[in-house]
């Protein structure tokens, strides 16, 4: 692939990762404006990874508490950051196991299309405008129930809609339940961390294998570490816009987006 291409998709991917305007939009409509071929859906993930380090660094407090959490389960004591890893582990299985069944069945190539993201990116702009104008703010990551978590993680399963977003809907999700802004992206992030993990070593196993199309394993590292500079980055903003301003940024985005899409595919 094109280094220029490459370092293109990286900082899509790292900019638009943990936004609720869906990286996986960003990367597949990133070609087609570019005119390239399309990079598939190995070297995406394989930019997702670099993501998933970024979530690491700057969460690295809560990571250390979730570690000792579960140690901390040997002695039989349940703490803050045990409780948050359950709390995380109550989230994630739903969407393991359908994105288990549609990459299998290779569902997945059928939904990369301009069509359904610019769908996607208009429908789900609506209920993250409404949740965040009308959710409550009286809930942490500390007070919230596993019942909420797994609603959360229920609603990450539309996160396999390309133009989804896979942070917007739990993020609206968490926002819906009651969640505060900066504790519903918190969350978001957080449970981000095992599904990245997981699809990052499915895509790493093909990339190795020579399965990834036209990108190679040196192609993926090279996007895995410029998305994790930008990944950073990217967190920081929306920690930041998202206490100051709320989500209303990112539904204004995406409406615009999508429509720019929908006059796109017109021509």
């Amino acid at each position: 692939m094109l280094f220029t291409q490459l370092v293109i998709l990286a900082l899509v991917q790292g900019l638009t990762e943990f936004l609720p305007v869906s990286s996986s939009a960003h990367l597949i409509l990133a070609p087609i404006v570019m005119r390239l071929e399309d990079q598939g859906p190995l070297i995406d993930v394989m930019a997702h990874v670099g993501s998933l380090f970024a979530v690491l660094v700057y969460f690295w407090r809560d990571i250390r508490d979730v570690t000792q959490g579960k140690l901390a389960w040997l002695s039989g004591r349940m703490t803050p950051g045990g409780r948050l890893a359950l709390l995380i582990g109550a989230a994630t299985p739903p969407v393991l196991i359908v994105a288990a069944l549609i990459y299998f069945t290779g569902v997945s190539d059928a939904l990369r299309s301009p069509g359904v993201i610019a769908a996607a990116t208009l429908v789900f702009a609506l209920p993250l405008w409404l949740a965040d104008t009308y959710g409550p703010q009286v809930k942490t990551t500390e007070t919230m129930g596993f019942r909420e978590a797994v609603l959360i993680g229920i609603a990450q399963l539309f996160a396999l809609i390309p133009g989804a977003s896979r942070s917007g809907v739990t993020m609206t999700a968490g926002r819906a339940l009651g969640l505060t802004r900066p504790e519903s992206a918190r969350f978001s992030m957080l449970m981000s961390i095992p599904v990245i993990a997981a699809f990052g070593l499915v895509a790493g196993i093909d990339l190795w294998r020579g399965e990834g199309g036209t990108a190679s394993f040196s192609d993926g590292l090279v996007v895995a570490g410029l998305s994790f500079v930008s990944a950073l980055a990217s967190i920081w903003v929306l920690m930041r816009v998202v206490e100051r301003l709320g989500f209303l940024p990112f539904v204004i985005y995406r409406l615009l987006l999508g429509a720019a899409i929908i006059v796109l595919l017109v021509k």
